[in-house]
C-alpha cells in the first residue's frame, strides 16, 4: 500500500508541474491578448496533438509529450530584409518562413514585433512572473497554515569529536580530538547568548561568526538553568564544511561542534519573501553552474561513482522524491504535506529563474532582445539618425539550436540518472 501511495503522489506531483508549465504559458497569453497580439495556438506538451479546440482565434490543446508547452505569438520576428544573405540570414529566413505563411493583411498592427518594447517585455516576463508568483503563494501557504522549522539558539546536541571531512567513518575514534564545544563545556539545553562578545540574535548569525572565526579564540556565554555562564575559553578549529549557497562544494571554515534545536514557526509575507530570497541566491548559483553540474552527473553515471545528493534533478527525479515525502513515516502528516508542497514551490521558483537567463529561446533572451532594440533606437534618436527598426531576433536562431540542444541533452542525462542512480533522501 505504501508503494501505491508513493507512486500516486509522484504522479500527482508530475501533473502539478505540468499545470505550472501550463500556467507559465498563461502568463504570456493573457498580456498578449490584452495588448492585441494575435495568438493562434496555446498548447501544453509537444509532439502529436491529443486534443484541441478553438475558442475565438486561438486553438487550445494538449500534445502527447508532457514535457513543456508553448503559446504562439504571431509575428515574433520582423519580416526579412532584401539583399544577399549570410548563412545566419538564411537560417533566420527559414525560421520566420513558417509563421509568415499564416500572416494576413488583417494582422497588420497585431504582430508581436510591431508592439511597443514595453508591451513585449511585459508579455515575455509574464511567464516568469507566473512561476515566481505560484512559488510565493505555495510558500506563503506553508508559512501561514503550517509553519517552517527555524533553527534556534538552544543547543540540541554537542559533538564529541572533530571528524575529518574526507573520512567515510563518521563515528569518533580514540585518535580524534574533542570538539571546541566539548572542551568549553557546552551542554544540551544551553541557550547561546554571545560569541566573542557579540550578542547573538539567531542561529544563522552564530554560524557565520563560527565560520569566520577560523582557528581563533572562542569565548562563549550561555544561559543555563536561568543563570548566565561564561564557558572556558577555547579555539575553534578549521575544517571543510559545505558552502552555504553552493552545497556541492566545500570551503575551509571555523568549526565549534554544536547543533541547534528546531522550532516550528508560522510566518507571513515578510518571512516568505526572506526565505525566497535565500532560495533565489542558491538557485542563481545552481543555474550559473548548471552545465558543470550536468557534466558531473554524466561523469558519475559513466564511471559508476555515487550520485551527489546536491546534484540537479529532472522532473522524473523531483516527482520520485515527492513520492518519498508522501510516505515518509518519520514525519507527521502536516510535515509531509509541507515538504511536498515546498518541493513544488522550489521547482516553480527554479523554472521562473531559469527563464530569466538572457539566451533565446528562454524568455530572458527575448527580453534582452527587446531591451537592446530600445537602447539602439534611443541611441539613434539622440544622434539624429533614422529609426533602425525592430531587432531581428530570428538571427539568433543558431543560439536557439545550441541552447535547445543543451537543454534536451541535459534533460535526457538527468532523466537517465534519476532512473539508474536516483537520489533518495530517506
Amino acid at each position: 500500500m505504501t508503494v501505491v501511495v508513493g507512486v500516486f503522489f509522484a504522479i500527482l506531483f508530475f501533473a502539478l508541474i505540468m499545470a505550472s508549465i501550463a500556467l507559465h504559458e498563461v502568463g504570456h497569453l493573457i498580456p498578449a491578448k490584452i495588448f492585441g497580439v494575435r495568438v493562434p495556438k496555446y498548447f501544453v506538451g509537444f509532439g502529436k496533438t491529443l486534443w484541441s479546440r478553438r475558442f475565438g482565434e486561438t486553438e487550445y490543446g494538449v500534445k502527447a509529450i508532457p514535457l513543456g508547452g508553448f503559446v504562439q505569438l504571431l509575428g515574433m520576428y520582423p519580416p526579412a530584409r532584401p539583399g544577399t544573405k549570410s548563412w545566419i540570414g538564411r537560417v533566420a529566413d527559414d525560421a520566420r518562413r513558417g509563421e509568415y505563411d499564416q500572416i494576413t493583411r488583417e494582422d497588420d498592427g497585431r504582430l508581436f514585433h510591431q508592439k511597443p518594447v514595453w508591451q513585449r517585455i511585459i508579455v515575455m516576463l509574464g511567464g516568469i512572473s507566473m512561476n515566481i508568483f505560484l512559488a510565493f503563494l505555495i510558500f506563503l501557504g506553508i508559512n501561514v497554515f503550517h509553519g517552517t522549522y527555524q533553527l534556534t539558539l538552544e543547543v540540541d546536541r554537542v559533538s564529541d569529536c572533530v571528524i575529518p571531512a574526507e573520512r567515510e567513518v563518521r563515528e569518533c575514534l580514540p585518535t580524534d580530538p574533542p570538539t571546541p564545544a566539548a572542551e568549553a563545556g557546552v551542554q544540551e539545553g544551553d541557550l547561546l547568548l554571545s560569541f566573542n562578545g557579540v550578542t547573538l540574535t539567531s542561529w544563522e548569525q552564530m554560524g557565520d561568526l563560527i565560520r569566520d572565526n577560523g582557528a581563533g579564540e572562542a569565548r562563549v556565554v550561555v544561559e543555563r538553568e536561568g543563570q548566565e555562564v561564561e564557558l572556558a575559553p577555547t579555539n575553534t578549529v578549521i575544517t571543510e564544511l559545505p558552502d552555504r549557497l553552493d552545497p556541492t562544494r566545500t570551503v575551509e571554515a571555523g568549526f565549534f561542534g554544536v547543533g541547534p534545536t528546531e522550532e516550528l514557526t508560522r510566518g507571513g509575507v515578510g518571512d516568505t519573501l526572506s526565505q525566497m530570497w535565500e532560495m533565489t541566491r542558491m538557485s542563481l548559483i545552481a543555474i550559473a553552474e548548471f552545465p558543470v553540474r550536468i557534466y558531473n552527473v554524466a561523469a558519475d553515471l559513466v564511471t559508476g561513482q555515487p550520485r551527489d545528493i546536491n546534484s540537479p534533478l529532472s522532473i522524473v527525479g523531483a516527482s520520485r522524491i515527492a513520492g518519498e515525502f508522501s510516505v515518509a513515516d518519520q514525519f507527521s502528516l502536516g510535515d509531509r504535506v509541507a515538504n511536498w508542497m515546498a518541493l513544488l514551490g522550489s521547482v516553480n521558483l527554479f523554472v521562473g529563474l531559469l527563464n530569466v537567463v538572457p539566451l533565446v529561446p528562454l524568455d530572458g533572451g527575448h527580453v534582452a532582445g527587446a531591451i537592446y532594440e530600445w537602447l539602439r533606437r534611443g541611441f539613434n534618436k539622440l544622434r539624429g539618425r533614422p529609426d533602425p527598426g525592430a531587432v531581428d531576433t530570428a538571427r539568433m536562431f543558431p543560439v536557439v539550436y545550441l541552447v535547445g540542444a543543451f537543454l534536451l541533452l541535459g534533460g535526457a542525462i538527468l532523466i537517465i540518472a534519476d532512473v539508474i542512480t536516483p537520489i533518495s533522501l530517506f
